[in-house]
């Protein structure tokens, strides 16, 4: 059987994200019926069909799933030569990509990878915020060097290496009852009603689980994006926010509210650095993952 071209390799995987031809083509800028002739070639080639073809669109068959698979991760690893060959074109000797959870941006990684930038001037870091299990899967699937997450997360065959760590506050309205308490527990919070922040499904699940054992509900008011409206919400006097203390203290002084720490245990979070596997990572990605592991606290 003849290796399959990239180009083929592209517009399946867009079928199969899409399940449907003519989106796939639209999205590939291409003509549905050159989509159609290039799986057939590739059915061909295959020996067996591909796709299930109906009324709905199109599916993959089991064959086609594993095709599917494996020709996602060759062409990740193919974006990933592109791109290092580029930046060496420029003059950058490396390229590392990391993927990280909201709370490791909004805090210390910026800064860390900063001060590795300023070190390795021709190492190209690029960033991009994720979801913890994304962050996981990212790392698992190659289009990660480096994942950065809470160690809440399942892992799985990840190696990890102990990173950074914060702590989460309430943060109160200064007339509210909370607000003349130096520090709290989880448990003192439940008898009043919480800003939920979306987006941070591991911390949102561990408060669930808390008030559950600590046989009260976890009263959710509203539902925000982003720390800064939590805040705002929490500014105007219609809840509590829990939120990671070093973001919370950002808001603090401008919009005159009360942070307090959380006593809890599970409130103290450790932050951990994923990779695939450590031997295989490249000489920019080893770079940047001791430098970090240099700044863990």
């Amino acid at each position: 059987m003849h290796a399959f071209d990239p180009t083929s390799l592209r517009l399946f995987v867009a079928v199969c994200e899409e399940r449907n031809i003519a989106l796939a083509a639209q999205r590939e800028a291409i003509v549905p019926s050159a989509v159609s002739k290039r799986i057939a070639q590739m059915e061909a080639q295959a020996g067996t069909p591909l796709l299930a073809r109906g009324r709905r669109g199109v599916a993959a068959t089991p064959a086609g799933e594993t095709l599917w698979r494996y020709a996602r991760e060759a062409l990740q690893l193919l974006d990933r030569m592109q791109a290092e060959l580029t930046a060496y074109a420029e003059g950058v000797q490396g390229h590392v990509r990391v993927f990280a959870s909201m709370s490791a941006l909004a805090q210390f990684l910026p800064e860390d990878v900063g001060r590795f930038a300023r070190q390795y001037e021709q190492v190209r870091v690029s960033m991009e915020e994720r979801e913890i299990w994304e962050v996981v899967r990212g790392v698992e699937e190659g289009r990660a060097d480096i994942g950065v997450c809470w160690n809440a997360v399942d892992l799985g065959r990840l190696q990890r290496f102990a990173y950074q760590q914060d702590r989460l506050a309430v943060v109160l309205h200064p007339t509210h009852p909370l607000a003349a308490r130096k520090s709290l527990r989880f448990a003192d919070t439940l008898a009043h009603e919480h800003v939920d922040i979306l987006g941070r499904s591991i911390m949102k699940t561990t408060q669930q689980r808390q008030a559950a054992i600590a046989s009260q509900p976890l009263r959710t008011r509203i539902q925000v994006a982003t720390v800064d409206a939590a805040c705002r919400i929490v500014a105007a006097q219609l809840a509590l926010a829990i939120v990671p203390r070093e973001e919370a203290r950002l808001f603090e002084q401008p919009l005159e509210l009360v942070v307090r720490p959380l006593t809890d245990t599970w409130a103290r979070r450790r932050f951990v650095l994923a990779v695939r596997d450590l031997k295989a990572l490249a000489p920019a990605a080893r770079l940047l993952l001791d430098s970090l592991r240099a700044a863990a606290k």
